[in-house]
C-alpha cells in the first residue's frame, strides 16, 4: 500500500521524496532513536528530537548535524533521503571496550569452572552440580553486562528508544505520583 507524500510527517509538502536539503523549517526523522521527529528551536541552529529529547547543532552548509551533550561525538550527513552516520568512531577506545568486555565475560566464569575442575565436590553430595551451576549462571549474568556495555558504547537506535521511553514512562509515574 502506497502513501502519498503529504502522509509522512518528515516530508515537507513541496520538496521531492528523493532529495531535500537540511533547513531548519522542515522536521526529519531522528537519527538517534529513530523515532521522533527533529524539530528546529527558535533562534537557534539547532534540532531537538520530540521523542528522545535529544538537543542536536546544525551546520547546513555541509549538511550535517552534532549530538550535544552525549558522552561520545556523534554527527550524521544528511543524504537528501536519510541521515548516514559521520565516521568518528575512535578505534582506540571502540578495541578497549571489547577487550573489556571479553575480559569481563570469560575470566569470572573461568575462574568458577576451574575451581570446580581441580577441587571437585566429593562423591554422593545432593549439590554435586552446583560449582558448574555457579559458573553458568556468572557466565549468562556476565554475558548480559557485557552485551549491556557494547550497546550503551554503540548507541543502538533500538536501546535508546526503549531507553527513551522507559524515562518517559518514569516520569509519567512520578507526575501522577506528585
Amino acid at each position: 500500500m502506497r502513501f502519498p507524500t503529504s502522509f509522512w510527517p518528515f516530508r515537507s509538502p513541496g520538496a521531492s521524496p528523493k532529495h531535500r536539503r537540511l533547513t531548519l523549517e522542515d522536521s526529519y526523522l531522528c537519527p538517534v532513536c529513530r523515532h521522533g521527529q527533529l524539530r528546529s528551536m527558535v533562534m537557534m541552529d539547532a534540532f531537538s528530537c520530540e521523542f528522545c529529547r535529544q538537543l542536536f547543532t546544525a551546520n547546513l552548509e555541509q549538511q550535517i548535524i552534532r549530538l550535544e551533550g552525549g558522552l561520545q561525538p556523534m554527527g550524521w550527513r544528511w543524504l537528501g533521503h536519510r541521515w548516514q552516520p559521520l565516521s568518528q568512531r575512535n578505534a582506540d577506545v571502540t578495541i578497549l571496550v571489547w577487550v573489556l568486555s571479553l575480559f569481563f565475560l570469560l575470566l569470572p566464569a573461568e575462574l568458577i569452572w576451574l575451581c570446580a575442575y581441580i577441587f571437585p565436590p566429593l562423591e554422593g553430595l545432593t549439590w554435586r552440580s552446583f560449582p558448574l551451576l555457579w559458573g553458568d549462571v556468572t557466565f549468562g549474568l556476565h554475558c548480559l553486562i557485557a552485551a549491556w556495555l557494547l550497546v550503551e558504547h554503540y548507541q543502538l537506535p533500538a536501546y535508546v528508544a526503549c531507553k527513551t521511553g522507559l524515562q518517559r514512562l518514569r516520569d509519567r509515574w512520578q507526575q501522577r505520583d506528585n
